[in-house]
C-alpha cells in the first residue's frame, strides 16, 4: 500500500468520473501526451484507453516512480526527476498535450516557469492542470475583482484559460482541506511582444505590492512620470492596480524594455 507524501504535496485522484472527465476535455488519440506527477497512474489508464501516440510522466517520487514501471511496464516512459528542473522543450520533437494534478505546494511555481520561458514556438499544445480552487481562481480572476492579480496577468499573457469543473476533497485520497479546480490553458494566436519575461514579473510585483493604494507612486518608480506613457497607454494615476486590464500591463512591460534599451 503507497501511502502519500505530504512533503511532497501528494493527494492521489480515485474519482472515476472526475479522471473520465479530465480525459474528456481535449482529444487524445494518437498525440503525444505528458503527465505531471502520476502518483499511483489512476489517470495514466484513463488516458492510456484513449490510444495515445506515446505517454511520458515525471514523477520525483523514487517508490512511486519503481511502482509505475511495475504496474505499466512498457506502456509508459518514466522520467524520474523534478518537473522544476527539467527543460521541456528538450524532452519532445513534438507539441504535447499536459496533464498534470500539481502539486499544491509548487503548482504556480510550474506554471510560473512554463510561461515565463515560453517561445513563440509552443512546446506544447494544451494544458489540463489541477489546483487548488483559491489558486485557480486567482489565475482566471478578471480586472476589477478582488482575486485579479500577478498571477492573473502572466498566465493570461500568452494562454487562454478556461475552467472546466471544481473538484471536492472527496475525490481525492488521502482528501485535502481545500477544493480544486481544473484548468484548461491552450496558445493564444497573438499576444504582446516583450523580450524579458522578467520585466512583466517586476511591473506586476511593483504595481500589486501596495494594491490598495493609487497607480501613481508605482508608475513614478518604474517610469519617472513619463507623460508619453500615461497618454500612449490612457491611464488614469487615481485608479488601482486592479482597475487596470491584462493588455495595459503587458503594455506597460513593452513600454519598460523600450525606456531601458
Amino acid at each position: 500500500m503507497i501511502k502519500a507524501k505530504k512533503s511532497l504535496g501528494q493527494n492521489f485522484l480515485i474519482d472515476s468520473n472526475i479522471l473520465q472527465k479530465i480525459t474528456n476535455t481535449t482529444e487524445i488519440k494518437n498525440k503525444l501526451v505528458f503527465e505531471i506527477g502520476p502518483g499511483t497512474g489512476n489517470l495514466t489508464n484513463y488516458i492510456l484507453k484513449k490510444n495515445p501516440k506515446k505517454i511520458y510522466v515525471i514523477e520525483k517520487d523514487n517508490e512511486l516512480s519503481n511502482n509505475l514501471e511495475n504496474k505499466f511496464n512498457n506502456q509508459i516512459t518514466i522520467i524520474n526527476d523534478d518537473v522544476l528542473k527539467i527543460d521541456e522543450t528538450k524532452l519532445f520533437n513534438e507539441k504535447v498535450i499536459v496533464f498534470g494534478n500539481l502539486p499544491y505546494n509548487i503548482s504556480t511555481e510550474i506554471l510560473s516557469k512554463w510561461i515565463v520561458n515560453l517561445k513563440e514556438d509552443f512546446w506544447f499544445e494544451c494544458l489540463v492542470l489541477m489546483f487548488q480552487k483559491e489558486v485557480a481562481d486567482r489565475i482566471i480572476a478578471q480586472v476589477n475583482t478582488s482575486n485579479y492579480g500577478r498571477l492573473s496577468i502572466i498566465c493570461n499573457w500568452k494562454l487562454n484559460i478556461k475552467k472546466i469543473c471544481d473538484i471536492k476533497p472527496e475525490s481525492f485520497s488521502p482528501k485535502p482541506k481545500v477544493d480544486s479546480s481544473l484548468l484548461f490553458f491552450y496558445p493564444k494566436k497573438s499576444f504582446v511582444k516583450i523580450n524579458d519575461p522578467n520585466n512583466l514579473e517586476k511591473i506586476t510585483r511593483v504595481f500589486f505590492n501596495q494594491r490598495r493604494k493609487m497607480l501613481k507612486k508605482p508608475f513614478n518608480q518604474l517610469f519617472n512620470g513619463d507623460q508619453k506613457v500615461l497618454n500612449k497607454l490612457k491611464i488614469n494615476l487615481n485608479l488601482r492596480p486592479q482597475n487596470l486590464n491584462v493588455e495595459t500591463y503587458y503594455k506597460l512591460a513593452f513600454e519598460y524594455e523600450k525606456l531601458r534599451s
